[in-house]
């Protein structure tokens, strides 16, 4: 899973006040997932001789296999390219070539340098080894555009030709999960209008949530980008630049001939105004170099085709990842290898089993069910949004999405988490198949965390597919345990780490519980009469015409 890297964990905690779970006595039907199936699953995937499943690694490559091998052991048929399990992707890796970033502010003759990685930070360039853009600045507030919410950032600029200098974040009065895409659009409404780069001024708030000195450790960490089919990097608009972020203090410089200065518009902010744009009167150049790497790494893909004359073309979706992070760099530690115990291969022995659970069933399913092992999650949830753009099975056709990523089996749960559950009517059908083994559904406990939006479900969300992503709850059925606490300490102190590896208390139990729900939750869409349906008000049933959905 993608989750913030700075996160305060007495936060975690306190969001837990409130969240409630009635525990009761587990049903068993007659079908079943097997304790030892999961712990046999687990402790491969996450053993070190996968040396973490990093994306394009030869220990992810074996996971790979193992994975499609279990699926060809069950009878599953190929679902992925050429009548084979693997759907695979090429990516470009790339990476920023030591001491070429520099960013210049000019106004007129006076140039003002900033200092790279203290005052601005960029990435590479995916697409040219070389960039050197130089273009006047217009500021844009946070940059937004959305119809639903009466936002134009926009109205009244001309950003032609121009880069587009934003505030990192989003207004408070948007909702956290809305709030978190429109966030992630940014770039695009930039170049919709004609903007040839953008800006993010690094704000208080932001710094908050993430300080700048820390997202200046990961800038030697190579970006990732997958590559359609004639060799180009997934990227739109390819003559538009993000040309990166710029440290509070520092942004001031950009303001220096602005009508507004940076100090006044951040008051704004705190006093939950959106600031209106203007030209800067000043233009900035930045340059920099990039070293690409070709890399290859696949998605497994298998179906279990349904029985139905008329559903049996529509398709249920499990996704799981099956990468983690790799060998870490940090040679202070004996253990250099992050295993993901965790995550994600929890998530990938669940989807394993309810695979089984599926293939041994008496009554096959009437819809068909698609397993699908997707790479690169760590890299940015890319081997979904590849499998989302080259759908080995229509995409229209795949009704639901039920999202497994990094169930934490520490402790004995009492609720279910289902981010996305309030958007679609597969809310209902989680709270019905949780409640049949005693297990309540709970609120997002974390809603500032905009979670529905940051893992693999997200891709198929944005192609108008309902979509779940379940996590066990943060109650726990023993009175004397916390399990929001346990959850909590699981971030804070293994999550991506090589501690977070089957040495763990892994509660396989838990496990057995949180994959028969799994299962019932696909048996119910798989049998049901209608496909879910997204309700009315979401925001998210909005962002694909789903009219014939």
């Amino acid at each position: 899973m993608r989750l913030p890297s700075v996160i305060s964990f007495s936060l975690v905690v306190m969001s837990l006040i409130g969240c409630g779970g009635a525990a009761g006595s587990d049903e068993n039907s007659a079908l079943s997932a097997e304790a030892s199936a999961l712990r046999g699953h687990l402790e491969f995937l996450a053993s070190d001789e996968l040396r973490g499943r990093d994306t394009g690694s030869r220990g992810h490559e074996i996971a790979s296999l193992y994975i499609a091998s279990e699926f060809k052991q069950l009878g599953l048929e190929p679902a992925g390219d050429d009548g084979t399990y693997f759907q695979r992707i090429n990516f470009r890796s790339s990476t920023l070539k030591e001491n070429t970033a520099r960013l210049a502010i000019s106004y007129g003759d006076d140039v003002v340098e900033l200092n790279y990685p203290k005052e601005f930070l960029t990435a590479p360039s995916a697409y040219h080894e070389q960039v050197n853009v130089t273009a006047p600045m217009v500021f844009v507030g946070y940059g937004l555009v959305s119809e639903a919410f009466d936002i134009n950032d926009y109205d009244g600029l001309d950003v032609s030709g121009k880069v587009v200098v934003t505030l990192a974040g989003r207004p408070e009065f948007l909702p956290s999960e809305e709030g978190a895409h429109l966030n992630r659009n940014k770039a695009k409404y930039a170049a919709e209008r004609g903007a040839v780069g953008m800006l993010s001024i690094h704000t208080p708030a932001r710094e908050k949530v993430r300080p700048f000195k820390v997202s200046a450790l990961y800038q030697r960490a190579p970006n990732l980008v997958w590559l359609n089919a004639d060799g180009e990097p997934n990227q739109i608009y390819k003559g538009f630049t993000n040309l990166g972020s710029v440290d509070t203090k520092a942004a001031e410089n950009l303001f220096r001939k602005a009508p507004v200065d940076l100090p006044t518009l951040l008051l704004q902010t705190e006093n939950d105004e959106s600031p209106r744009g203007f030209a800067l009167n000043a233009s900035v150049t930045l340059a920099k170099e990039s070293v690409h790497e070709a890399i290859s790494s696949p998605n497994v893909a298998a179906v279990l085709p349904g029985t139905d004359d008329q559903l049996k073309d529509e398709y249920v979706l499990y996704t799981a990842h099956s990468d983690h992070v790799g060998v870490t760099r940090d040679l202070s530690q004996d253990d250099h290898i992050n295993n993901g115990a965790m995550d994600n291969a929890s998530g990938v022995s669940v989807m394993l089993e309810t695979a089984r659970m599926f293939a041994e069933s008496a009554q096959r399913p009437k819809r068909s069910v698609l397993f699908l092992a997707v790479t690169a999650e760590e890299r940015g949830l890319l081997g979904a949004d590849y499998y989302a753009h080259y759908p080995t099975v229509p995409i229209n056709q795949i009704v639901a999405n039920v999202n497994l990523d990094m169930p934490v089996l520490l402790y004995d749960f009492a609720d279910i988490i289902a981010f996305g559950s309030t958007h679609s009517t597969l809310g209902d059908t989680v709270a019905e198949a949780a409640g049949s083994f005693g297990i309540e559904l709970s609120g997002d406990p974390m809603p500032e965390q905009a979670i529905f939006t940051r893992s693999d479900h997200y891709a198929f969300v944005k192609q108008g597919v309902p979509a779940v992503f379940l996590m066990t709850g943060f109650t726990a059925k023993d009175e004397d345990k916390n399990g929001g606490e346990i959850w909590g300490e699981f971030f804070e102190k293994h999550y991506h780490r090589p501690s977070d590896s089957p040495d763990l208390p892994i509660n396989y139990e838990a496990g057995v519980v949180f994959t028969n729900i799994n299962f019932a939750i696909g048996q119910q869409i798989a049998n049901a009469d209608e496909r879910p349906r997204w309700l009315p008000d979401s925001f998210f049933g909005q962002l694909n015409d789903s009219s014939d959905r």
